[in-house]
């Protein structure tokens, strides 16, 4: 297997001894057994993913750390075998070398990706990555809950002791029936779609055709909305407008509800501006998409409600579990995966269904905020929540976009200011550019022209930054 060798500035070289270990990254010794590396391979692949640097003594007193890389590339030979078997070069796992001119030998960097997969150390056990720790998948319980936070398993085909005719003769049903599929019977069709099993309804049964769900999966699937009078980071008991209120119901109503109801009381949210108290307003898009992602792809295995919280300044909209198999907070606008897939197929039958584009609706909720002139919203991963933050913060201006980007880079071209932008027409940036470079804010790079025109910080650019930084304080 080739393995890259990158050489690092000690710098870099730096920044790597001072990592701290945690959630992400592990730093570990020659020393220590490559079997048991496999360990923290498995756990970063089975959480969120994860860096290992193979090649960092630390002395247990002080805590400091020393660079005591491989000889040479052939002396990794027993690690890289060991992981070839179990988590093979792959968009999951690349593996580099890496050397510096001041320190000896090689370290070997692991980079691991959350896998869609269940993955299991050298002894065939699986792990995940909590904080610093690896711990073990050693119980029913815990493999099952992996499962479904892997997608291999959905806890909405599970059966729900509750009669069949909470779902074979509801109001739900009978509407669903006979707008979408009026030549069929409920049960038949019902056990059609399995959403009855061993003469049971099933968890995806009851969420969407018994009258009352919360009453047969109680704190599984309500929504909880709060208002909180405050920009604070969390809210109070003191700053909560009014007792939570609690929008229940079967899944098709229960999405609209819960959209009208945060629409509502967003709108009643005023805010000082330069006019006086102005009205507080996101994209309908943007909100309605969330919730709605939010109630199809939450993980009903927990015992839990979905949360949104209104506060002056955001929404929040708190969905019990983590992302699903390969999704991240980094790739879910580009990725799909259906963690609920019999709910999303079949309340997309429904008329005027929520999830009209299937698999896009976060992308057109971000689409939307863009359009408004606002800020993206956020994706968290929490311990066991999927955390989504909508702020009402007006988006930078293009050219402040294109400014805060050359403090990090050293070139601009059209196509990234473009993209940075969320600009369509090259000709609106080359009129950017053109602004900017009146103003001597930047320059064109010497020797760049036509289609390869890159732009560099300017003679002004410095006094710049030193106002917004005056501006800022």
């Amino acid at each position: 297997m080739p393995i890259d060798v990158i050489k690092i500035t000690d710098a870099q070289a730096e920044r790597i001894l001072s990592y701290q270990e945690g959630h992400f990254y592990e730093l570990k010794g020659l020393d220590v057994r490559p079997a048991r590396l496999t360990v923290t391979v498995a756990a970063f692949a089975n959480a969120d993913g994860g860096e290992l640097f193979i090649g960092v003594d630390e002395d247990t007193t002080t805590k400091t750390r020393t660079w005591r890389g491989f000889n040479d590339q052939e002396a990794a030979n027993g690690h890289i075998q060991i992981f070839e078997d179990l988590f093979p070069l792959s968009r999951d796992f690349q593996y580099t070398f890496l050397s510096s001119d001041t320190r000896p030998g090689f370290l070997l960097k692991c980079e691991v990706q959350k896998t869609r997969d269940i993955r299991k150390s050298s002894e065939g056990t699986p792990y995940v990555r909590r904080g610093a720790q690896n711990l073990p998948v050693s119980s029913r319980e815990a493999m099952k809950q992996l499962e479904y936070v892997k997608g291999l398993a959905s806890f909405e085909t599970e059966p729900v002791d509750a009669p069949v005719e909470a779902v074979s003769n509801s109001v739900p049903v009978l509407q669903f029936m006979i707008a979408v599929i009026p030549t069929a019977e409920p049960a038949a069709w019902l056990e059609k779609q399995l959403l009855i099993r061993d003469g049971r309804p099933t968890v995806a049964g009851i969420l969407l055709f018994a009258e009352e769900p919360q009453a047969l999966l109680p704190k599984r699937c309500g929504i909880k909305v709060y208002r909180y009078r405050t920009r604070d980071r969390t809210g109070s008991r003191e700053t909560l407008a009014f007792d939570p209120a609690t929008v229940e119901g079967h899944m098709y109503a229960q999405i609209s509800d819960a959209v009208a109801l945060t629409t509502r009381l967003i709108e009643e949210t005023g805010r000082l501006g330069a006019e006086g108290v102005e009205t507080v307003a996101y994209p309908p898009e943007t909100l309605h998409e969330i919730i709605t992602n939010a109630v199809l792809h939450r993980d009903y295995s927990f015992a839990d409600d979905i949360h949104i919280r209104i506060f002056d300044n955001r929404v929040e909209v708190q969905s019990p579990g983590r992302l699903p198999a390969h999704i991240t907070p980094e790739n879910i606008l580009d990725e799909r995966f259906a963690r609920n897939g019999t709910l999303v197929r079949l309340v997309n039958k429904f008329p005027n269904p929520p999830n009209k584009d299937v698999g896009e609706g976060l992308n057109t909720a971000f689409a939307a905020m863009h359009r408004m002139g606002l800020k993206e919203p956020t994706v968290q991963n929490l311990d066991a929540a999927v955390l989504v933050t909508i702020r009402h913060e007006i988006l930078a201006s293009p050219e402040v976009v294109v400014l805060e980007h050359l403090e990090t880079h050293d070139t601009i071209r059209n196509k990234e200011a473009r993209e940075l932008c969320h600009i369509q027409g090259d000709y609106i940036v080359k009129e950017l550019f053109r602004r900017l470079s009146d103003r001597r804010l930047i320059e064109r790079v010497p020797g760049t022209r036509t289609g390869g025109t890159a732009y560099q910080k300017g003679p002004r650019f410095s006094e710049w930054r030193r106002q917004t930084d005056i501006g800022q304080k």
